[in-house]
C-alpha cells in the first residue's frame, strides 16, 4: 500500500477470484449464471468464469459521477431486461468488485429479485470493514469477499494508466 491507497494487481485479483471460487464451491452454492456489475465487477467476472465456466451476463450500475461524488441513488446504465426468463428460478452469482457504501450492490439485487432467481449470492474481491449505508435484503444468505480491508481508495490494475507502475506501487 502507498499513497494512503492499496493498490492491487492483476496477478493478486486473479489469485483471490481462484480462492473465491474454491470457497463458493466448497460451501456448495453452485451457480448457474453470473452478473457482473459493471465496469469493476467484468474483469473479475470473466476470471470467475474461468474456474466455474458459467455464462456471464453484463448490468451497468452508476452511483458516482465523473467527480467521484455520488449521485442521489444508483441508476441503471446498461440493464439486462432481454434476459430475465434466463434469470428465473435459477442460482446467480453476483460479481462486483468492492462493497464499499453496498448501496450498488443492494439496489442490483432488488433489481435482480425482481426476476424470480432461486437464490442470488453475492461475491466482491474486497469488502471495506466499515458501517454500510444499506443492508442486504432477507434474500441474500451468502456472501463471498476476498479480503476485509479498511476504508480507503482501493485503486485496481483496469483503471491504471501504466501497469508497471501500478504493480510496482502494490508492491512497495
Amino acid at each position: 500500500m502507498s499513497d494512503n491507497a492499496l493498490y492491487v494487481s492483476y496477478n493478486t485479483v486473479h489469485k483471490l477470484v481462484k480462492s473465491l471460487s474454491e470457497r463458493l464451491l466448497a460451501s456448495g452454492y453452485d451457480p448457474e449464471v453470473i452478473v457482473a456489475i459493471g465496469s469493476g465487477g467484468f474483469i473479475p467476472a470473466r476470471i470467475m468464469k474461468t474456474f466455474i465456466n458459467r455464462p456471464i451476463y453484463a448490468v451497468g450500475i452508476s452511483y458516482y459521477g465523473v467527480d467521484n461524488k455520488h449521485h442521489e441513488h444508483p441508476t441503471k446504465i446498461q440493464w439486462i431486461d432481454e434476459v430475465q426468463n434466463q434469470l428465473r428460478g435459477k442460482r446467480v452469482l453476483l460479481i462486483d468488485e468492492v462493497d464499499d457504501s453496498r448501496v450498488t450492490l443492494a439496489y442490483c439485487i432488488g433489481e435482480l429479485l425482481k426476476y424470480e432467481p432461486e437464490e442470488i449470492a453475492v461475491l466482491v474481491l474486497h469488502n471495506k470493514r466499515k458501517e454500510k449505508d444499506v443492508e442486504f435484503p432477507p434474500e441474500i444468505k451468502r456472501y463471498f469477499n476476498g479480503v476485509e480491508t479498511d476504508d480507503v481508495w482501493i485503486k485496481y490494475p483496469w483503471d491504471a494508466a501504466d501497469i508497471e507502475e501500478h504493480t510496482a506501487k502494490e508492491e512497495a
